[in-house]
């Protein structure tokens, strides 16, 4: 795939896909319970009609038939401006132009990590004893013990579905880090942190009170009870995203190369062992970060 960005107010240059936004909208959307299509007259929407109370659709299942409308359904419909359907074509081009692996790109740990979201300056400093900061939380990984890596600026990565991992390119490779309040922010999503800081913000101004936020103030009140009720409708919501991504990677798994690397998704992946959690808590103990 090629990424091109559309020129400032030259609609014309992203007509293709936004003709096929359309198709998928007028075929399969519009026609679902619970759609926004009455929305555009929205005096004259009653509660009865209001499409706020139909909702039923959650994303895996949206996800599993929005594929097989793509896949099954309109690729095999025949397409005026192709004289044939889309499966078809990309058959006959193959046949006559012949596979590229060469320009493939693997979907593998690197690809995905590098694809992960980063800070707005994409990068962050290391401080000694202490890891990088990401968003009020500390990051550690034994690499940093070097003291050539001190006080570095070095490119970070962080997952939005697990706000206990992060990634830091140190010593030409990715590395992955785990917060200093991991068993707090584990499972844990960039989303509900940004509620909970939300939250205590709120709370803090209310109260006139001028002390910052830490990593473990935010991991204490994810785990409070107050939290669950503010929380809970955005953890549903990350759950179902999590549950689509990993199943959209066994789908990437089920048609790629048999030589292809063991796909890699960094919210899908296996946690680090205890063992591992233990060191690095001992590690923060000794500079006294607990």
């Amino acid at each position: 795939m090629h990424k091109k960005t559309r020129p400032p107010a030259k609609t014309r240059f992203g007509s293709v896909i936004e003709r096929l936004f359309g198709i998928c909208n007028s075929q399969f959307i519009h026609n679902l319970r619970g759609n926004t299509q009455i929305m555009r007259h929205v005096r004259q929407v009653t509660m009865s009609v209001n499409p706020k109370y139909k909702a039923i659709w959650t994303l895996p299942d949206l996800y599993d038939h929005l594929t097989h409308y793509l896949h099954e359904v309109y690729d095999s419909l025949d397409h005026p401006a192709l004289g044939q359907s889309p499966r078809d074509a990309f058959v006959a081009g193959i046949a006559h132009a012949g596979q590229r692996p060469g320009r493939c790109i693997r979907n593998d740990r690197e690809f995905l990590i590098t694809t992960l979201p980063t800070t707005p300056m994409g990068t962050a400093q290391i401080t000694p004893g202490r890891g990088v900061k990401i968003h009020y939380v500390y990051y550690w990984s034994d690499l940093f013990h070097d003291p050539e890596t001190e006080r570095k600026q070095v490119p970070v990565r962080y997952d939005a579905f697990d706000a206990g991992t992060a990634f830091v390119f140190v010593k030409g490779q990715w590395v992955q880090c785990i917060s200093e309040h991991y068993p707090l922010l584990h499972g844990h999503t960039e989303r509900e942190l940004m509620l909970a800081t939300q939250e205590l913000r709120k709370r803090q101004s209310q109260h006139a009170q001028q002390r910052g936020l830490s990593a473990k103030t935010i991991g204490d009140f994810l785990q409070s009870v107050e939290a669950q009720q503010i929380l809970l409708t955005q953890r549903l919501r990350d759950q179902q995203a999590r549950e689509t991504r990993c199943e959209s990677d066994q789908v990437v798994a089920q048609h790629s190369p048999s030589d292809s690397q063991v796909h890699f998704r960094p919210s899908c992946a296996a946690v680090p062992s205890q063992s591992a959690v233990l060191e690095a808590a001992e590690e923060y103990e000794t500079y006294g970060v607990f």
